[in-house]
């Protein structure tokens, strides 16, 4: 019981922590005042966003399990990652440059957390939109992955240079399709690998799940605005309208289903 206390205690203020940087990335980041040397804040607040990532899944799963769905995705996803970037497959041919932090086997450690977030919020959203259990949930829980990254790569590729497109495609800011089709190939695996796990103790909704997805569309909204700053509409309009619609249900639904809880409490 301690020790669940103390973990609780931790990731709460973990989640704090993030919002405090979050702010302050968005105000460096906005007004163009990010110094050289304070270029490691980005994988500091990417790692902070997939430690709240892994703490969603150990809060709603317990701690083995939880921590095992995390390391699976965070390699599983460097692994996906590393093919790309040696092979030029799954993903496109490109390569991350040196200002993204530390590497492993050529991909930065935090892609690997940046995509536990992610994962974890879009299995968040699509339980709550599709909380039957089928495995239908696999093709809106990838296309939700997807989403997030129609405005990731185009900040990331062309303000911040963070990674670079051998040969891309004139149309999605020299972005090539086999990008977003490689993100949706590995988030269907890696979201299949955590319906397996979890299907038979599909959690309610609770703290963790607000605050996963609150951490998701904050990430989304701050290279929102980014892309709005330097003029890449094309990318706000394919990402910000998909985004308002799964936004509009997932709440709907959330309203759905604390109306239903409280009907039934005021029945007992």
């Amino acid at each position: 019981m301690a020790r669940c206390f103390r973990l609780k205690k931790f990731f709460n203020g973990c989640f704090y922590f993030f919002l405090v940087w979050y702010a302050c990335g968005v105000i460096l980041l906005s007004f163009d005042i990010l110094p050289p040397w304070l270029e490691w804040a980005n994988a500091v607040f990417l790692m902070a966003a997939g430690l709240l990532g892994g703490a969603y899944f150990i809060m709603s799963y317990g701690l083995l399990k939880g921590l095992l769905l995390s390391l699976g995705v965070i390699f599983g996803s460097i692994f996906a990652e590393h093919v790309g970037v040696k092979y030029g497959i799954i993903f496109g041919d490109y390569y991350y440059t040196k200002d993204f932090g530390p590497q492993m086997i050529g991909v930065p450690a935090a892609i690997g957390f940046a995509w536990l977030m992610i994962i974890a919020a879009s299995h968040s959203i699509t339980k709550t939109l599709f909380p039957q259990r089928t495995l239908f949930y696999l093709l809106p829980a990838s296309l939700i992955t997807v989403l997030i990254d129609l405005i990731i790569d185009p900040v990331a590729f062309e303000v911040k240079k963070y990674w670079i497109w051998e040969e891309g495609s004139s149309f999605y800011y020299n972005i090539p399709f086999s990008n977003f089709l490689g993100w949706f190939i590995v988030a269907f695996l890696l979201h299949t690998m955590i319906y397996l796990s979890v299907k038979k103790e599909w959690k309610q909704e609770n703290i963790w799940d607000r605050r996963i997805v609150i951490v998701y569309f904050l990430v989304m909204g701050m290279f929102l605005l980014l892309a709005a700053i330097h003029g890449l509409w094309m990318a706000v309009a394919f990402t910000a309208v998909p985004a308002a619609l799964v936004l509009y249900l997932y709440y709907k639904k959330l309203e759905k289903v604390h109306h239903d809880y409280s009907k039934q409490k005021a029945l007992v």
